[in-house]
């Protein structure tokens, strides 16, 4: 039995196919791509179903307003079908999502999973916020994928149908994430990977991009003795891309179906193609400019010399190639070989410094996660040079001994104790740490507890704290937003928290000529200028200084928290930069500290401090007026903004396994 999207599915999501309802078999992919317009409704019944409507009407004009020739084409099995749906299948479709948005909320029971009632912060959420709390997330008896892209999602749900474990779903959803998701998926890229297979220790993987040979410390100061933006745009911002390698060495020690099967859908997907959506549209028009500015990136997001709209057929056939050379060569069909020689030639066009000797060189590196208990759960996350293991660790140490639940969730008190406790794990991250091969990080007493304790004796009840006045005012900047981060969980008790980024939207914005994908800008998360801001106004210290063969520090924060069984409770991860700690400790603390079922966890407001600058970011509706003025009463500036990173999690509860996309981007969850 398929099960996604709803804990309550509709007989028409039961059935395997409707006779006389040509294409039904790719239901799925549409179920998929129409997800997030179908998820997140209202609180009352009438808002529910009227939102229901709304939010499926949009979609069925954009597939029915895309008139060219192209069927639609979605991943399904081993199948993709070509066929047109019928108004039939739009009218069917609509009247499921009107009954399914009607329907009561379903409870996931994941509060009697961690720690006794669920208590809801709807008397705490402003009546504006955007996303609806009663959003019901997906369960599932067996496995669980939830990502950022809805045909990934599939894709890795029929690996767990199909008898793979989580690594083999990880590997397969990161490869269709590289064809679907282009503005953060990626061959050209890196990430990490937290995992906890049955009957072993938790393990962390590092597959982050490292300086070229000829990096040099000084290589982005300009000639007026400024940064400029060479570390942003262009193949000079390219780091040793890790992706492929990290892949390759997750599957080889955890997975167990074999490596091209486990490619054959993302080929599928580059060679057939795909109807390009909302939000792969949208990333292309916010980053035409950039990716206009090179040929083979125009060719291939700005087609005819615009860009691609959503009900637009898309295919990558170049990158189809590349996908079939590492799925039969495993790593030496893109660091050695034809893929590499590309990579060479585009850095010979464009002025990198990314050298046949530096690919080659490249490996992905085992690390021993970052551990750490919170209110008696087990938590492991990602080590340097990921930041954010140890800063979500800092933060939980920094908080243990406050009773956020008797505080209140969201309440001025709560609200001010997150962000003091934010200010002073971010002064740390900024000024210590970076990658573990090139500089000494006391790891010991940072994860201490006494340390934090000594920083938290500094938090005023009623009154902020300057950053200024506190220690450590230097550091690295976190990496651009554009990152997609997505959890697995199998039918095993194995779980894999995997993220992954080329930086910024579309990276460098430079595609590989005759490769069709995109390379990542990487190097400007290094500290080009220490001790003056960079881009994003975080003032950067030597400890993240540019040098050949050196990691650049990262905010990736894929999170795995234990049960009190010892088996894997909750997996997230988030992008969004530095957003990316604040949120994963938030979703974090929403399931620990208030018992939040993942669905209201995910989509509950968040805020932001990261130390320098001085400022509280809050999404947007997300904070109570008297909230706002008690925090401004205390001398905190505020500010507020749009999205604080993206998070697609899971948890495991007594009704089953509960996936949820984050209501801020059209992701989805698929479970079986």
């Amino acid at each position: 039995m398929r099960i996604a999207q709803s804990s309550k599915p509709t007989a028409l999501f039961l059935l395997p196919g409707l006779p006389g309802l040509p294409g039904l078999p790719g239901l799925p992919g549409l179920r998929g791509a129409m997800t997030q317009r179908w998820r997140y409704v209202a609180g009352s019944k009438l808002d529910r179903c009227r939102r229901h409507v709304e939010r499926v009407r949009g979609p069925i004009r954009e597939l029915q307003g895309a008139e060219s020739s192209e069927p639609f084409v979605f991943a399904h099995g081993s199948d993709m079908p070509v066929e047109r749906w019928s108004a039939r299948v739009y009218v069917i479709v609509l009247g499921a999502a009107i009954s399914l948005g009607c329907q009561s909320r379903s409870s996931s029971g994941a509060g009697a999973a961690t720690a006794g009632q669920t208590t809801s912060p709807s008397n705490t959420i402003p009546a504006d916020w955007r996303f609806s709390m009663n959003a019901p997330a997906v369960v599932a008896p067996h496995g669980m994928v939830a990502t950022d892209a809805p045909l990934a999602t599939h894709v890795g749900a029929e690996v767990l149908r199909r008898g793979g474990n989580a690594i083999d779903a990880a590997v397969a959803t990161a490869f269709a994430l590289a064809v679907v998701y282009p503005a953060a998926g990626n061959l050209g890229g890196g990430g990490f990977i937290v995992a906890k297979m049955s009957g072993s220790v938790p393990v962390a993987l590092d597959f982050r991009e490292v300086a070229p040979a000829a990096a040099t410390r000084d290589m982005y100061i300009g000639p007026n003795g400024k940064p400029d933006d060479r570390s942003l745009t262009g193949d000079l911002a390219a780091g040793v891309p890790g992706s492929v390698a990290g892949l390759w060495e997750a599957h080889h020690r955890l997975g167990s179906r074999p490596w091209a099967e486990l490619l054959a859908p993302a080929i599928r997907l580059a060679d057939s193609g795909f109807v390009v959506d909302s939000d792969f549209a949208t990333d292309v028009h916010w980053d035409s400019t950039r990716l206009s500015k090179f040929p083979a990136s125009a060719a291939l997001f700005l087609p005819s010399g615009r860009a691609v709209r959503p009900g637009d057929h898309w295919r990558n056939p170049q990158l189809a190639a590349v996908l079939r050379r590492i799925a039969a060569d495993g790593p030496a069909g893109f660091y050695a070989g034809a893929t590499a020689r590309a990579i060479a030639a585009e850095m010979r066009r464009g002025h990198g410094i990314i050298t046949l000797a530096d690919l080659a060189g490249y490996h992905a590196k085992w690390r021993t996660p970052v551990s750490f208990d919170y209110r008696g759960f087990h938590i492991v996350s990602m080590p340097p040079p990921s930041s954010g293991g140890m800063t979500v660790a800092l933060l939980a140490h920094l908080l243990a001994g406050r009773d956020l639940r008797a505080i209140g969730w969201h309440s001025p008190a709560e609200l001010h104790l997150l962000t003091e406790a934010m200010r002073r794990a971010f002064a740390v991250r900024n000024h210590f740490l970076g990658d573990p091969d090139a500089i000494a990080i006391p790891t010991d007493r940072l994860l201490s507890q006494p340390f934090a304790d000594s920083l938290a004796a500094s938090i005023r009840p009623d009154s902020e704290t300057p950053s200024g006045a506190v220690s450590f005012p230097t550091g690295a900047a976190p990496e651009g937003t554009h990152t997609t981060h997505f959890s697995v969980i199998d039918g095993q008790g194995n779980a894999v928290a995997l993220t992954t980024t080329i930086n910024s939207g579309f990276g460098s914005a430079s595609t590989v000529a005759d490769a069709g994908f995109l390379l990542n800008n990487e190097m400007d998360d290094f500290t080009a200028q220490p001790g003056v801001p960079n881009s994003e106004k975080l003032v950067m210290g030597d400890a993240n200084a540019i040098a050949p063969g050196k990691r650049m520090l990262s905010s990736m924060s894929p999170t795995i928290v234990m049960g009190r069984d010892g088996t894997p409770m909750l997996v997230t991860g988030a992008s969004g930069g530095g957003y990316i700690i604040t949120s994963v400790f938030q979703v974090i603390s929403n399931v620990v500290d208030y018992d939040m079922p993942i669905a209201e966890a995910v989509s509950a407001p968040r805020i932001h401090h990261q130390h320098l600058p001085d400022t509280l970011l809050y999404e947007r509706n997300g904070l109570r007026p008297d909230a706002i003025a008690a925090l401004q009463a205390m001398n905190q500036p505020l500010l507020p903004t749009g999205t604080l990173a993206i998070g697609a999690s899971i948890m495991r509860t007594p009704a089953g396994i509960a996936g949820m996309a984050d209501p801020r981007v059209h992701g989805s969850a698929e479970g079986y």
